[in-house]
């Protein structure tokens, strides 16, 4: 008799450990959809797609341009200096294929070897912005492609002078 009683004590024990292992487990009752789950990730996932992007436009003298901007520190920094206001660079001729500018702030920079074209922008010496309507090669920091104008275009744009460019964040 002995021996049967702890024979059910031991079943008891056995089912208490187990339903407590349940308890703290349920993982996978959770992935069967037995217990309903917060799901944190979906909440992160729609605050992001919920948050406006801001995006950094450029325009040359009086046009909008469109430009794919590089995915840099160099252009994290430009974009904060816009973020105070419009930021306006006064470009000059240089070689006979681009324009130069100083921005007014010493910006993060990972110059490399590089051969330019037309519509490319590029940070020079920290502190320049340089605008392509050529070509050339030279050490730079990439910030950006202008996509919708091709060289004639950019030629039009910037061979005929001294030109503005402004950078607003939109």
């Amino acid at each position: 008799m002995k021996s049967g009683r702890k024979k059910i004590v031991s079943i008891a024990l056995a089912c208490c450990v187990c339903f407590a292992l349940a308890a703290c487990g349920g993982g996978r009752a959770r992935e069967n959809g037995a217990i309903p789950a917060a799901a944190p990730d979906a909440r992160a996932e729609q605050n992001e797609t919920t948050e406006e992007e801001t995006v950094m436009n450029m325009t040359i003298g009086d046009t909008p341009v469109t430009v794919a901007w590089e995915d840099n520190a160099s252009v994290e920094a430009l974009k904060a200096l816009c973020g105070q206001g419009p930021l306006t660079i006064q470009l000059h001729m240089y070689g006979g294929f681009e324009q130069v500018g100083d921005i007014g702030s010493s910006l993060p920079r990972d110059d490399t070897q590089t051969t330019t074209q037309a519509g490319d922008i590029v940070l020079y010496s920290g502190d320049q912005m340089v605008v392509f309507y050529g070509s050339n090669a030279w050490a730079y920091t990439r910030l950006g492609h202008v996509t919708d104008q091709d060289a004639d275009g950019m030629r039009a744009l910037l061979g005929g002078g001294d030109v503005t460019v402004t950078l607003t964040m939109e």
